[in-house]
């Protein structure tokens, strides 16, 4: 028996099957203002528009839904009910990636 080479395993980037052997990738996005104003309702609207675009627009990825809590402090999640069914979809595995603006 020769000398053994160990190559370690590299995370894949991207997909490597073909598109019609996978299920597409379930995707939902995650729109949220802290503040009543009108300049961040209009933020709110824009991110709800914008994501719904992105989603629908990525042949491997199905729009799972926009889950948008608006003018809700983001201290406390307990008031945040959209961002509480996000979450409750994920964990019974019904979305398989979420995006969002900023996670501050």
């Amino acid at each position: 028996m020769g000398n053994v080479m160990v190559i370690p395993a590299r995370r894949q980037v991207g997909n490597t099957v073909k598109q019609s052997d996978q299920k597409k990738l379930r995707v939902a996005a995650y729109c949220h203002v802290s503040t009543d104003s009108e300049e961040q309702e209009t933020s709110y609207e824009a991110q709800v528009t914008h994501y719904t675009e992105y989603i629908q627009k990525n042949p491997e990825w199905e729009l799972e839904g926009i889950f948008a809590d608006d003018g809700i402090s983001v201290t406390n999640t307990k008031k945040r009910d959209e961002f509480n069914r996000m979450i409750d979809e994920c964990i019974t595995g019904n979305i398989d990636m979420v995006i969002t603006k900023s996670i501050s």
